[in-house]
């Protein structure tokens, strides 16, 4: 302000040392990759998680529960969404005056970390089967262990706080106990059950499946239509169309053939049965014609669905000419038919399918595809399992014809041995076998390939395929006789409450989604047939059935020996050498016993994560219940599913309060990631190129609700608005260099133009923190970016520059740096949720210190009296007169006539009185950043310019008159007047 100002006769003296210029440190180049380890570093040091944990003692408590990533590889684009999300919860929840804990954890178990294992042994010439199985779990648990210490680095480097150094993990010796214990539950309180039925079985892996490790890819599949010919005719079945008799049966039926459609081929010879629709048209059709080479041969008839004949038999290369409809066939006809399975009397056939083949009408037919009719093989799918369990004709109706590996048994004539997918999950032989058995013994009419969705395993990417095998089941519909029947008796009773009773969705089609999926589902497969898991810690009584009261031991001193083995050895004491002996000697015979090994489904291992986490440790939940659960759409029948029914059947409710769903993530195009496209986003790369808060920004700007679309183009326009947002607080921080409390001044004592900001401040802080209570985070961004482009950096910062650089201590420049204050507090804890290396570096650039952080600090209450309506709406129309003043001086800049707005003093015609009434009162020729202006009611003239939208205000241009002052460059009529050689009067009393 004193600097020297003298200067030789003639000469304007240099006054740009006497402005109020911003000084910072705070470049406007980021530099995030390089700089961002360095505040990592400094966060581990002074222990900032630890520090909040201290610092919450009393708050109410917020916990987010982790969902367990797989701890097998690197993180993907989808695990770095997952994971911000949840972090920016975490962190804006705390900063609202929650105390929010995170606790991160790891799922460990499951068939793709054994599958590595017996890759490296069959690199190394061993044959995983001979190896100890103690053993082998121990590789299991080390190749996790490596993988758990990459991912959590990957995750720190994105910013994720939370209490890395004791995460959770599944294969604790701890929570393998716990999730023994809570098998145990099931156990005890009656819904464990063994069934043999139909369940989704991965050949290659050998093992059973449940829908939430299947996903859905195009499958090129063979497809077949097979005769099955009527082979007698009698009354209808009881119950079928009633219990009399209908008379004598037409005998033109007797040697037709119905017709069925299966995309299995495989599943033939396991047919016993084939089922119509009630209420479905068929008719007899005849052959009269053939065009040569086909199946089908003159004379031969055929049962179809009308609406499907035609289509059938053009399959069957008949043209219609070469066919006639016979006549109508009833299904009270249909109900007295018999079939013969085609193989029927094949020779070396082995009798095996002589017998004739049930015959009935089932709900689930219709005539949409295929031909009206469904062969039925129980053993190989879910809705003819259920009608003839319904029947009570099971035994009558099972087969055993595939193996574990996908093969049929060595045993069965002519596909002895043959797989149905071979050793990569290709299609292998039995296919092609039974095809060709068909058409030779003449049960084939048509074939063809189709492509359709099927399922795949998502760990292994083979298909899989519905096998009947002894599994071990949770039964949802069963009452579980724990006493928790707030809720319901069942799980599934209790689930479907819970979901419409104790759980918030976010977004609300959450709720449709999971309510729909667990009113539909079967009972819960537990089972798997492979080694690296938590087992089924319970014994079964040799010689008795499943369905003996006593076929489970129910013992709960066996079970107390069992958990304390867990807690010091792990789950691997299940596998040792006696366990059963030891388990069992003095409380029951071993001898009577035999153990189980199948080991647990892995989701129920994640799915009692809130027993050994939320209920159980000291930093979990008061009510061992979470107040949210954030994954992926794909978790509402997978993590969220398990979840739900584990606990609703070891704690009669849903373990959640909250759960909230992503989308996935796709490329620039809404394509789906893939490496063999080329199209994958690494979090690494991105990373290395912008710096993590960059990839946060983009999570914090996209609706996570929908899929997600990322790629460099994206990326590069993200970059851009963290640039602007970063040009915004570094202004402030120039302009508070420095701040005192002896700056400050009281808001009712500040100019209009500064308590219409903190208007603005109070309005954007209620909706920031219901934003951020309600997980809008793209909605909470979006508000404070245009508040700092629109309202700060376009208006409030662009008129109040000329006060901060030129005014002397005035109570003007003093309320603006209050302002301004009041504005970084608020704008940097705002923004520390999502951009949490950049806020750290502003808040350091204010606050610099070793225990000091902006993520130790809490968003400031802001004054409910700040907010002032009245002057919001007048300012609103100050703001609106502006816009056709700066408008009609961008034609004048553009045009070459002035060069800056200073040089300007035009004459606004106002034709609305309260609008002129309210610009008079303000200084309006400051707020238009002109030197001089004039304000009149008067008719706007024709030349006058106006913007259509604000049709009340007209502008002229006019020129400034007088000298431009040397200091503030505002041109006055007295500048050159006062002490100051070429300064205006404001600038001379600056100057003293």
């Amino acid at each position: 302000m004193c600097a020297d100002t003298t200067q030789t006769p003639g000469q304007t003296p240099d006054y740009k040392d006497t402005l109020n210029l911003p000084e910072t440190d705070f470049p406007m180049r980021a530099g995030l990759p390089a700089r961002e380890p360095e505040w990592l570093a400094r966060w581990a040091r002074i222990g900032v998680y630890e520090k909040l944990r201290e610092q919450a003692a009393g708050r109410v408590p917020f916990t987010l529960h982790d969902g367990p990533p797989y701890a097998n590889g690197h993180l993907h684009i989808g695990h770095a969404l997952n994971k911000i999300l949840k972090d920016m919860v975490v962190r804006s929840q705390q900063m609202m005056g929650r105390d929010a804990r995170y606790i991160p954890g790891w799922d460990c178990h499951g068939l793709p970390i054994e599958w590595k294992i017996e890759e490296q042994y069959r690199a190394k010439g061993m044959d995983k089967d001979k190896v100890d199985v103690v053993d082998f779990r121990q590789e299991c648990r080390k190749f996790a262990e490596g993988w758990i210490d990459i991912q959590r680095e990957e995750f720190k480097r994105l910013g994720i706080t939370g209490c890395w150094d004791r995460p959770y993990l599944t294969m604790d010796f701890r929570a393998e106990r716990i999730i023994a214990e809570e098998f145990q539950k099931f156990l005890m309180t009656g819904v464990l059950y063994q069934g043999s039925k139909p369940v989704m079985w991965s050949p290659v892996e050998k093992t059973a499946l449940a829908e939430a490790e299947v996903e859905y890819h195009d499958k090129e599949s063979f497809t077949v239509w097979v005769k099955f010919r009527v082979g007698a005719i009698s009354s209808p079945q009881a119950g079928s169309q009633g219990d009399e008799p209908i008379g004598t049966m037409p005998v033109d039926l007797m040697g037709a053939s119905v017709v069925i459609w299966t995309t299995t081929p495989w599943t033939m010879p396991s047919n016993k049965a084939v089922v119509y629709g009630e209420g479905i048209s068929y008719g007899l059709y005849e052959v009269i014609a053939t065009p040569g080479e086909c199946w089908a041969a003159v004379g031969e008839k055929f049962i179809l669905a009308d609406t499907r004949a035609e289509d059938v038999m053009t399959r069957a290369r008949l043209e219609p000419s070469m066919y006639r409809r016979v006549r109508d066939v009833p299904t009270q006809e249909l109900a007295g038919l018999q079939l013969e399975h085609p193989l029927k009397g094949a020779e070396g056939g082995n009798g095996e399918w002589d017998d004739l083949r049930d015959f009935r009408a089932a709900d689930f037919v219709s005539d949409e595809e295929g031909t009206g009719f469904v062969h039925c093989a129980p053993s190989h799918g879910m809705e003819e399992f259920e009608l003839y369990r319904d029947l009570g004709m099971l035994e009558q109706v099972i087969t055993y014809n595939v193996l574990e590996d996908g093969s049929f048994r060595p045993d069965l004539p002519f596909f002895g041995g043959k797989f149905i997918l071979d050793r990569k999950g290709k299609e292998g032989n039995a296919n092609k076998a039974v095809i060709d058995k068909l058409a030779e013994v003449g049960g084939l009419l048509a074939r063809g390939k189709i492509k359709h969705s099927y399922p795949h395993s998502w760990r292994s990417k083979a298909p899989v395929i519905y096998r009947n095998t002894p599994q071990w089941f949770a039964a949802i519909d069963r009452a579980v006789g724990d006493g928790q029947d707030t809720y319901g008796t069942s799980i599934r009773e209790r689930a479907l409450r819970s979901i419409d009773e104790l759980v918030t969705w976010t977004p609300k089609t959450g709720r449709n989604r999971l309510y729909s999926m667990i009113e539909a589902r079967p009972d819960w497969v537990l089972s798997r047939q492979r080694a690296w898991g938590v087992p089924l810690t319970c014994f079964v009584k040799n010689g008795a059935q499943p369905t003996d009261s006593d076929y489970l031991l129910r013992n709960e001193e066996v079970n107390a020996r069992i958990l304390a083995a867990f807690e010091e050895e792990g789950a691997d004491a299940w596998y040792k050498e006696g366990a059963k002996e030891r388990f069992l000697s003095g409380i029951v015979n071993p001898d009577d016993w035999r153990k189980v090994d199948d080991i647990l489904d892995v989701w129920f291992d994640s799915g009692s994560t809130h027993a050994f986490v939320l209920r159980d440790r000291e930093d979990g939940s008061e009510d061992g219940l979470a107040d949210l659960y954030l994954e992926g759409t794909d978790q509402h029948r997978g993590w969220f599913h398990s979840s739900m029914l584990q606990a609703c059947g070891t704690r009669g409710r849903a373990p959640y309060r909250g759960v909230l769903t992503h989308g996935f993530t796709l490329d620039e195009k809404g394509n789906k990631m893939s490496k063999s496209l080329g199209n994958t986003v690494a979090p690494e790369e991105v990373v290395k190129q912008y710096g993590a808060d960059i990839l946060r920004l983009w999570v914090a700007q996209a609706d996570y609700t929908a899929d997600l679309r990322i790629g460099p183009e994206i990326l590069k326009g993200v970059a851009d608005g963290y640039r602007r947002l970063r040009n915004t607080l570094r202004f402030m921080l120039g302009a508070l260099a420095p701040f005192t409390e002896a700056d400050r001044v009281d808001p009712a004592e500040m100019p209009e133009l500064e308590r219409w900001v903190l208007h603005r401040l109070a309005e954007l802080d209620h909706k920031v923190k219901k934003g951020y209570e309600t997980y809008d985070f793209q909605g909470v961004f979006q508000q404070i970016f245009n508040f700092c482009t629109l309202d700060l950096s376009a208006f409030y910062f662009d008129i109040r520059k000329d006060a901060l650089y030129c005014d002397g201590d005035t109570a003007r420049r003093r309320a603006a740096r209050t302002v301004l204050d009041l504005l970084f507090h608020r704008l940097t804890t705002w923004l520390a949720p999502v951009l949490v290396f950049t806020m750290e570096e502003v808040w350091l650039s204010r606050f610099p210190g070793e225990d000091s952080s902006i993520h130790l600090t809490d968003i400031p209450d802001t004054p409910a009296e700040w907010l002032n309506e009245p002057l919001a709406a007048k300012w609103a129309m100050v703001r609106q007169a502006r816009r056709v003043v700066t408008a009609a001086l961008e034609v004048q800049r553009t045009d070459k006539v002035i060069g800056a707005s200073l040089e300007a003093a035009p004459v606004v015609h106002i034709r609305d009185a309260e609008m002129l009434t309210a610009l008079k009162s303000v200084d309006f020729a400051d707020i238009c950043i002109t030197s001089d202006l004039m304000l009149t009611g008067d008719p706007r003239p024709d030349e006058a310019f106006r913007l259509p939208e604000v049709d009340t205000v007209g502008v002229v241009f006019e020129r400034a008159e007088g000298e431009k002052c040397q200091r503030c460059w505002k041109i006055l009529p007295d500048v050159g007047q006062h002490k100051h050689p070429g300064t205006c009067g404001r600038c001379d009393a600056a100057l003293g």
